[in-house]
């Protein structure tokens, strides 16, 4: 009975010992994409890897370039990314923080502002670029996803980044677009150039997306809710119109219903927006058929 009772604690203790170790190994698989570099700074982007030769996205949480969903518009997509087949790269990009919003202290210092969140970008897409062959990734299907300030930040990689930089597809979801037309997310604006540079007005012209769309610009999905209370539906409106003045491929769904940052959760939102990944699925596939034929 003893020796029942020993064996039987060497055996929780082992299955304890290995959930620590897998604990640490998904830690572990964080990366910071600027090590081995000169640029002296953390910026961490967590692989969901497919495998099997699989399409990639980088993933771009929102929050107002001031923090990050990490949970609805972050792990939970690359779960369901990876889920489908598709490898996610979540990209925790810099952002002004909550103390720059308090304190309003960029008056003075830097701080985290343009273009730190964008050099993040390019580098993640030269990251996932690099280490496709280890992620199992095809270098002509990587794609970018963003939410809200992240879907602003999607934009602006085929907007603002050299072409040979350029994502294979764009997803901007309920994006902030313009920084120039009423309908703009001021918070947004204030956390991307800081209190010093908000009114700014050629930085403000450079950074809508609304303005800048490129006529080889690669396809892109969007979509947005007619109720969003955040950013208003308009910003989507309006990139819409400029995909479709420079004759991009893409497609555009506006809800109803569903508001804002639901991201690929299952139950914020309405069960209509939550639509949208279904949606996207479809699309995605559809385009890589087309490309084969």
């Amino acid at each position: 009975m003893q020796h029942t009772r020993s064996f039987f604690c060497l055996l929780l203790m082992l299955t304890f010992l290995s959930t620590l170790s897998a604990s640490a190994k998904t830690e572990v698989e964080r990366v910071n994409i600027w090590a081995g570099t000169n640029v002296h700074h953390r910026v961490w982007l967590t692989p969901y890897p497919a495998g099997n030769n699989s399409p990639a996205i980088i993933v771009c949480p929102g929050g107002s370039y001031f923090w990050h969903d990490m949970d609805a518009e972050g792990e939970q997509v690359g779960r369901w990314l990876q889920r489908n087949g598709i490898s996610a790269f979540v990209l925790r990009y810099r952002t002004a923080y909550v103390p720059a919003f308090v304190l309003h202290y960029r008056w003075l210092l830097r701080g985290n502002r343009y273009p730190d969140a964008l050099n993040d970008l390019k580098q993640s897409l030269r990251y996932v670029r690099s280490h496709a062959v280890e992620y199992g990734v095809d270098t002509t299907r990587i794609g970018v996803m963003g939410f809200s300030a992240g879907g602003h930040l999607a934009m602006s990689a085929v907007e603002l980044l050299p072409r040979a930089e350029w994502p294979s597809f764009v997803v901007p979801v309920y994006p902030v677009v313009t920084f120039v037309d009423p309908c703009m997310h001021k918070r947004s604006r204030r956390g991307l150039l800081g209190d010093s540079r908000e009114h700014n007005r050629r930085l403000c012209d450079s950074l809508s997306m609304e303005r800048h769309v490129p006529d080889d610009c690669p396809p892109v999905f969007l979509v947005n809710c007619h109720d969003d209370p955040i950013v208003h539906y308009h910003n989507a409106e309006l990139l819409d119109s400029a995909l479709t003045a420079h004759h991009v491929p893409h497609q555009y769904i506006q809800y109803r219903t569903g508001g804002h940052g639901f991201g690929a959760s299952e139950d914020k939102g309405t069960a209509e927006c939550r639509q949208w990944k279904t949606a996207f699925l479809t699309w995605l596939r559809e385009l890589w058929e087309g490309e084969g034929n």
